[in-house]
């Protein structure tokens, strides 16, 4: 990474924001994006105990996509179709799947999620990462594609290549070189990963 440009961002951000992420600007934004009602409903929703009620887990994947002010809107009513049409087996596996990243081997869970959503062009970076950022919110990360394009352009991340088609591979080296990032900038700038990203998004040249 490019140590001197996040040094450079943090300055500047503390600059317009005073306090980091608890100025009044920062908390409003906050607001609208609903990150810890979103968290507290997936801890909730899809802890272990409750894998045992599939249909209902659904719903509740279905409701985070949905209420996510991070997913775009087109998305949102491809994927609530897609999981209200899955039969059988694919709501099986997709229920597997998300337990894996949940609460197993994390990349078995996401190649079978990959695999399925491709069906439907539904294998998205957006929605195989929204429920385990949302549950763990200091380990996991939301990809959003330009955001995440721009944040290795920008800082220099070395050794990403990023492809639109999801993989696990990837996923883990970004997600290694963000929490690295973390480790060099202010407490007040990352109280989430979320948050954390959006500082990084904020800092790019393209959103000023």
């Amino acid at each position: 990474m490019n140590l001197q440009k996040l040094k450079h961002a943090q300055k500047q951000f503390f600059s317009a924001y005073p306090g980091g992420f608890s100025h009044p600007d920062m908390i409003a934004i906050g607001k609208k994006h609903n990150v810890h009602k979103l968290a507290d409903f997936c801890v909730e929703s899809f802890a272990e105990e409750r894998f045992n009620q599939p249909d209902e887990l659904l719903d509740n994947w279905v409701k985070v996509v949905s209420r996510s002010s991070m997913i775009s809107l087109f998305e949102k009513p491809k994927f609530k179709g897609f999981i209200n049409t899955a039969m059988g087996d694919e709501r099986k596996v997709l229920v597997d799947s998300l337990y894996e990243i949940l609460h197993g081997k994390a990349s078995i869970g996401f190649s079978l999620q990959c695999d399925l959503l491709k069906r439907d062009k539904l294998a998205k970076w957006t929605l195989i990462s929204a429920v385990p950022a949302y549950y763990r919110l200091h380990d996991e990360i939301f990809m959003k594609p330009n955001t995440v394009k721009g944040i290795i352009a920008y800082f220099e991340l070395p050794d990403l290549l990023y492809k639109p088609s999801p993989s696990w591979a990837f996923y883990q080296h970004y997600r290694a070189q963000i929490l690295q990032m973390k480790a060099h900038i202010d407490e007040s700038l990352k109280p989430n990963n979320p948050a954390f990203c959006g500082f990084l998004m904020m800092s790019l040249p393209n959103a000023k």
